[in-house]
């Protein structure tokens, strides 16, 4: 019976979109289309599995102790493809550095090589996703305030190695699958209170950056990732939005933008247009930023919905990379999966739907009553309709119906783990 009514509602919200010019029919191949890059930490508050029992630090904290955190790879495992089963389309995994298998043997991060993601390789391929990838700069006893920017030099080397080692790993992954594996270059950098040497610091961290992708590989892409401050390093840092956008557009890299990472006027949304002029492809890492980079669940907000219009405005689908980037300990880690997943592709389905052609032929013809007219009413055409017909068709639970799963998933499986 609900299938029925979903048809339903379907064909009537078919026949709305028609008549302003959109066809649900090819928006829904378009999303279908589209794979989220979901981030492996958010299982395990960001603990990975160097059995190293260390605390999180680099200017990052995971907050909450939500029973049932992911504790080794096999759970971890069990609880992203859980996740995933509820989540519509097709998607990626994006791992960093500290989850690879190293078992009992002790590796450190400038020891790392691809061997230790060989049973990832093929879990991925067993589950139908493709893998992204990390560096990891923090939570190490080499970490510090300053990593590839430090002027120790025996510091310096050993990140500067472990960078170069992860992008060999991004490599034979990108092989294996058969298309590119993303590699995001991210260091917490900075400086707690002033420094006299910022000119100094962002030397180094461009010289290391030119050294590490000294050598170019086929089956890999790179991508460079700025922030605003680390907790603990409030002053200063080193990898600036600036810095990047230089280095990017010099070097011909990738910018990760992640919604966390600015000022909180600042309209990420923005950034896009112009990168793309310059850079070639973009990175996004979605999250929702209550109070700065807080790393809350993503939902269907303005900030998540006008970033998903402007990558559509922008004819950028196949530019534009979505990855997600929130680790809340504070409530069931794979419910906060699926809602930011699904509230991420929620907004894309919006911007897909969008009347863009006659927005675009009013603006061209001057007519701004007519575009902010349409625009406002384009707020109210039935897009949950063509949303809950995705889910159908990609046999997911329609609405509310996943929680029960996440529920019975905890009552069966993580809330047994001590």
């Amino acid at each position: 019976m609900k299938e029925q009514l979903i048809e339903q509602a379907y064909a009537i919200a078919k026949e709305r979109y028609a008549a302003v010019g959109v066809d649900t029919d090819a928006v829904l191949k378009t999303l279908q289309r589209i794979a989220l890059s979901l981030h492996c930490w958010q299982a395990d508050d960001v603990t990975g599995f160097e059995n190293r029992g260390g605390a999180l630090t680099g200017g990052i904290q995971a907050t909450g102790n939500y029973p049932g955190r992911a504790r080794n790879i096999d759970e971890l495992r069990a609880d992203i493809a859980r996740a995933k089963s509820l989540i519509p389309g097709s998607h990626r995994l994006n791992l960093h550095e500290i989850y690879g298998e190293f078992g009992s043997e002790r590796v450190d991060r400038n020891q790392v090589e691809p061997r230790h993601f060989a049973g990832w390789i093929q879990w991925a391929e067993e589950q139908g996703m493709k893998l992204d990838f990390n560096s990891t700069s923090f939570s190490h006893p080499k970490s510090g305030d300053l990593t590839l920017s430090n002027p120790d030099r025996e510091i310096r080397e050993f990140w500067i190695e472990h960078t170069v080692r992860c992008r060999a790993v991004a490599e034979e992954m990108g092989k294996a699958q058969g298309d590119p594996s993303i590699m995001n270059v991210w260091v917490h950098d900075g400086s707690k209170d002033m420094t006299v040497n910022r000119m100094k610091y962002r030397e180094l961290l461009k010289d290391s950056l030119d050294r590490i992708f000294a050598t170019k590989y086929d089956h890999m892409k790179d991508c460079i990732e700025s922030k605003v401050f680390g907790i603990g390093l409030e002053s200063y840092t080193v990898g600036s939005n600036d810095f990047y956008i230089g280095y990017g557009a010099s070097r011909g890299k990738m910018i990760t933008l992640d919604t966390g990472h600015f000022h909180p006027t600042e309209s990420v949304a923005d950034k896009i247009s112009s990168l793309l002029l310059y850079t070639p492809e973009v990175m996004l890492h979605v999250s929702r930023p209550v109070r700065w980079d807080s790393d809350h669940v993503t939902i269907v907000n303005d900030e998540t919905l006008e970033l998903c219009k402007e990558i559509v405005r922008c004819d950028a689908l196949d530019k534009v990379h979505i990855g997600l980037d929130y680790f809340d300990a504070s409530i069931n880690r794979i419910g906060a999966y699926v809602v930011g997943a699904r509230a991420t592709q929620k907004c894309l389905i919006q911007a897909l739907l969008e009347p863009l052609a006659t927005l675009r032929r009013y603006e061209a013809a001057g007519q701004g009553f007519e575009r902010l007219a349409l625009l406002e009413e384009a707020k109210s055409l039935p897009w949950n309709a063509v949303w809950d017909m995705f889910c159908l068709k990609n046999g997911v639970p329609v609405g509310e119906e996943f929680i029960a799963e996440v529920q019975r998933y905890e009552k069966e499986v993580t809330s047994k783990r001590q």
